[in-house]
Order: C-alpha cells, then sequence, then structure tokens
C-alpha cells in the first residue's frame, strides 16, 4: 500500500465513512423538515365565545335628580375620580369588562355649551373612527331630547350620549372597555350593550 500501513489505511476508511454518514444527516434533515412545514396554513386568530345574559331591568333610584332603568347584570357605582362630581355614576357591565361612565350638569342657560363639549369629546375619536352616526331621541311629553353617537372602527369608545330636558338637566355618558379595542372581536358585546344605552335613555325621569 505504499507509504500507507494497514492501521493508517483502516483509520481513512473509517473517517471516510463517517464524513458520508454526516453529510448525508445534513441533506436529509433540511429535506425532513421542509416537507413537514410545505402544507402548513396559519390559522385565523379565534374569539371567545360569549353567552349573554338574559335582557332584563330594574330601576336605579338615587338622591340624584333624575332616575332610570339598567340591567340587573350590571353593577351601579358613585364614579370615585379626583373629577368627578356629584351624581355622576359608573355602570360596570362586569362579564363584558365594559363601563358606562355618567356625568350629570345643572343647566343654568348654557345646554349649548354642554352639547357642543358632548359633541367635541365624541369627534375627538376621529382619528381612530372608520366612521360616527348620531342618532336623535325626542320625547317632548316627558322632556327627553338627546343624541345617541356610534363610533365605528377601533375606537376607544364606541357609543356616547346625552339625554336632557333643555332647561334644568344634562346627563352624559360614555361606554368604555378595560380591553384593547378590536372591532371584530368586540362587535357582539357592541351591539348587546346599546340596546341597555337606549333603553337607559328612553327611561330616564327628571325628579323636578
Amino acid at each position: 500500500m505504499d507509504n500507507l500501513t494497514i492501521k493508517q489505511f483502516n483509520h481513512l476508511k473509517y473517517r471516510t465513512r463517517y464524513l458520508k454518514t454526516n453529510l448525508l444527516f445534513l441533506l436529509v434533515i433540511p429535506f425532513f423538515f421542509t416537507a413537514c412545514t410545505e402544507n402548513y396554513t396559519p390559522k385565523p386568530r379565534g374569539y371567545f365565545r360569549i353567552t349573554f345574559p338574559e335582557r332584563e331591568y330594574k330601576n336605579f333610584e338615587s338622591n340624584a335628580p333624575y332616575k332610570f332603568e339598567t340591567p340587573v347584570y350590571s353593577v351601579i357605582l358613585p364614579d370615585s375620580s379626583s373629577l368627578a362630581e356629584a351624581w355622576w355614576y359608573n355602570i360596570n357591565f362586569p362579564k363584558m369588562k365594559g363601563t358606562i361612565h355618567l356625568s350629570y350638569k345643572n343647566l343654568t342657560g348654557n345646554l349649548n355649551e354642554y352639547v357642543e363639549e358632548s359633541r367635541s369629546l365624541v369627534y375627538k375619536h376621529t382619528i381612530k373612527a372608520d366612521a360616527i352616526n348620531e342618532q336623535a331621541f325626542i320625547k317632548p311629553d316627558e322632556n327627553i331630547y338627546g343624541v345617541l353617537y356610534e363610533i365605528k372602527g377601533n375606537a376607544a369608545s364606541p357609543y356616547q350620549f346625552f339625554v336632557t330636558d333643555s332647561s334644568k338637566h344634562f346627563l352624559r355618558g360614555a361606554l368604555y372597555f378595560n380591553v384593547y379595542p378590536n372591532k371584530d372581536s368586540l362587535a357582539p358585546v357592541f351591539k348587546f350593550i346599546k340596546k341597555d344605552i337606549i333603553h337607559l335613555m328612553e327611561s330616564v325621569e327628571w325628579k323636578n
């Protein structure tokens, strides 16, 4: 074997087989992973299934100069924020992680000021909104005049509204959620609570 000893020759054969085995391994493994992932299709993101409660209402009575009907599955608490004023309340929907923030103002000939302020607060959501719809509520026999704003898209507040008697009382509400706004996943919740907001607006009564 010329200059190779038998021991060196056997060692060379072993090294050759070792290199061939590793080369085959390196060629097969990428093919294996390619075959496994070739037909993979990402699944669309799923959303939680929401079971809504039976719709039922109860009277909300307090020392406030107004009253209304609210869902039995909601919890009403006085607004404890530092900016809160008398007769401000939060209507919480625990299972839906939403809250209607109610604020009240006693009118002293400044109705237009509060109407414009309410409208301005709604249109601050224009950047995120796809559209903003306005729905008027008028019940002259009961001194109820109001507007429901529906803010479509991924805005932080999907609904805002106000109700007034046009002379003494001005009640404003804004719905917010404790989750990141997503119009697709929250659409059923929006639709459900919208009916509760309309019922609240239509059931408002002024005490004086």
